[in-house]
């Protein structure tokens, strides 16, 4: 897995750690010396049993959480050399999330929880109007950018969400179990479309899943125990 030494991987973590203490002396490894390199443009699975460090390593790639030790390099910038302010404007530019529980407004439309992302970017109305309306049409779901989250089914809140993941063209997506939600027939729908989008926008995707489904539709699947990568699967999609 290795690139021209002038293009920087997508992600590059080396020797990360994650520990929590818990007080009384007492502390959780929840990563154990991870190294990661992932080209750009891969769709790539974590796969693991609850609890194996797959949420735990998502929130440190995306900036949410920080590693106790080891570094992580994301196109070529490392995380731990930006402050706080630097790291927040770098993670709504770059880095696109998708969760499982969709965390759509549930006030606001479709068409509304996607452009909010763009108007918290400060980007001009008239980009925010059409780049929202392209990613809803991206995802299928154009024909229900004026419908709540309440009026539509798990499947279409997720593609809702995926719409609002891609509104600000980040170059990589972080998905925590985005299918667990789902029944299989759904699923499949949305993890075809997760392939299409990689392929289409030419980003980076990292699915957390225990979903076997996801092994017909990655590139390749890393197994995770116990905080660490204890393997890796080239698949065939």
């Amino acid at each position: 897995m290795t690139q021209p030494t002038n293009i920087p991987l997508a992600i590059n973590a080396q020797d990360v750690e994650r520990v929590y203490n818990l007080g009384s002396g007492q502390q959780v490894h929840a990563l154990r010396g991870i190294n990661l390199a992932v080209e750009n443009g891969r769709f790539v699975a974590l796969k693991g049993r609850s609890g194996s460090g797959k949420t735990t390593l998502l929130n440190c790639l995306g900036g949410l959480d920080q590693p106790s030790s080891g570094t992580i390099e994301l196109f070529g910038l490392r995380l731990d050399e930006m402050n706080d302010r630097d790291l927040t404007q770098w993670r709504r530019k770059e880095v696109g999330f998708i969760f499982q529980s969709f965390g759509l407004l549930p006030t606001l439309s479709a068409y509304e929880n996607v452009e909010l992302m763009l108007r918290i970017a400060r980007a001009p109305n008239r980009q925010r109007r059409e780049r929202a309306m392209a990613c809803l049409e991206l995802v299928g779901i154009g024909k229900w950018a004026d419908h709540r989250p309440y009026e539509m089914s798990g499947g279409q809140q997720q593609r809702v969400a995926i719409a609002r993941a891609l509104a600000n063209r980040p170059k990589l997506i972080l998905a925590d179990e985005a299918t667990g939600e789902l029944d299989s027939e759904t699923a499949r729908e949305v993890l075809g479309l997760f392939q299409r989008i990689v392929r289409e926008e030419q980003l980076t995707f990292l699915l957390a899943s225990h979903d076997s489904l996801v092994d017909e539709y990655v590139d390749e699947v890393l197994l995770l125990k116990d905080g660490q990568i204890v393997g890796r699967e080239v698949s065939g999609a």
